[in-house]
């Protein structure tokens, strides 16, 4: 149930960021950028809907105050392109800015604290390949607010994604980034997010629970938190599905987001194929958590012979949950024979979400491209079976198809 009176914790036992939730978003950002943070210079990235199809960013900019507020990014690709990164760097410093708060779809990094051009991104990415020496990023000292809108996750993850635009190529950055120190989780607002947005990047949240259970590399404590957002996501994203104004189940998926992460960035177990070659499908125009939609399940099956095990667990899951094994049942689902693929399959239909990569477009003429650079990403070379040939991807794709 959603508090009438709010709440402020450690998203994290111990470890930021903090999260709020129980109040409006605006009050509660501007009541820790005057009390927590003691800001004065606050740039606010909003998504492009939220800013010209509700009021909700000209409520916040009230609310903090029009003379604190010194600029406003309205919108920003989906995937994130280098050069609007640093359009951003550059509209930030110039405004002296000492607070930035978050308000989209997106995640919510401007990546690096020392970049001014995409060759000074070419040598911070973790996939780097340029004969250059490395440039040492700065840890960075302006605050973050996250304002996150959708399911994704990012808010809660220190290294950010973002794409080249030079060769539509996404890349990883880390390095000393703290991310946000306060996300602000409010349901209401998120009701302006469209139901296939909000319910696709809950697979992708979903995606994060189920690539750490089925690493080989996870660990207890992983699988337990993993195992808690999946509890909380699948119903809940069900939920959602059935009521878009169910704000309690929307509660509920945003609290097994901060499991969802947890499993992958507290725990350090790494990701695998859904998400390697996730990353680069999106930059061809599939949404971040349509990606997982189409890849997870065919991921799966490709690698059931390597982990059986962790994915029976992950079975158990979804089959031990009344309301999934309704869903699974209706669908035609056994849980004697059904596969964790074909399980995901099922939900993935439910929502009404796309299920192939056809059904985004996305033709075999563009399977060559996605291959080569699909085996630079980290998250292949981590999977239960190492994607490093670009036949075992293209595999992968075919099965998607």
């Amino acid at each position: 149930m959603v508090p009438s009176q709010g709440v402020y914790r450690y998203a994290f036992p111990d470890s930021p960021p903090h999260i709020s939730y129980g109040i409006p978003f605006h009050e509660s950002c501007a009541k820790h950028v005057k009390e927590t943070f003691d800001a004065k210079r606050v740039y606010i990235i909003a998504s492009r809907s939220l800013s010209h199809e509700t009021d909700n960013i000209k409520k916040l900019e009230v609310a903090l105050g029009r003379k604190h507020v010194v600029g406003v990014r309205r919108g920003m690709t989906p995937h994130t392109l280098w050069s609007e990164v640093l359009e951003i760097i550059h509209e930030a410093r110039g405004a002296k800015a000492d607070l930035i708060v978050t308000c989209a779809n997106n995640t919510h990094q401007a990546l690096a604290n020392n970049a001014s051009t995409p060759e000074h991104l070419d040598r911070l990415h973790v996939n780097s390949d340029t004969n250059e020496e490395r440039l040492e990023i700065n840890a960075p000292t302006i605050p973050i607010i996250s304002i996150p809108t959708s399911l994704s996750g990012g808010e809660y993850t220190r290294p950010g994604g973002a794409t080249d635009d030079r060769n539509s190529r996404k890349q990883l950055f880390r390095g000393p980034c703290r991310g946000p120190l306060l996300v602000i989780l409010d349901p209401e607002l998120t009701t302006t997010t469209p139901d296939s947005i909000w319910l696709s990047t809950g697979i992708r949240s979903v995606d994060h629970c189920i690539e750490a259970m089925c690493s080989l590399e996870s660990n207890a404590s992983a699988d337990e938190r993993a195992t808690r957002g999946l509890q909380a996501l699948i119903p809940g994203l069900l939920r959602c599905k059935a009521n878009s104004r169910d704000l309690d189940a929307r509660l509920a998926c945003k609290l097994g987001v901060i499991d969802a992460i947890g499993a992958i960035s507290v725990e350090n177990v790494p990701l695998g194929g859904s998400h390697g070659i996730g990353h680069q499908l999106g930059p061809l125009g599939v949404g971040h958590g349509e990606t997982s939609c189409i890849l997870l399940p065919s991921v799966c099956k490709y690698n059931a012979h390597a982990n059986p095990s962790q994915q029976a667990k992950v079975c158990k899951v979804f089959w031990d949950d009344d309301v999934v094994r309704k869903v699974l049942q209706i669908h035609g689902l056994a849980e004697e024979t059904a596969d964790l693929g074909d399980c995901l399959k099922a939900i993935v239909k439910e929502l009404g979400l796309p299920g192939s990569l056809g059904d985004v477009g996305v033709t075999e003429d563009k399977f060559d491209m996605l291959a080569e650079n699909s085996l630079s990403d980290s998250c292949c070379r981590t999977n239960p079976i190492p994607l490093k040939k670009k036949h075992q991807v293209l595999e992968t794709l075919r099965m998607a198809m």
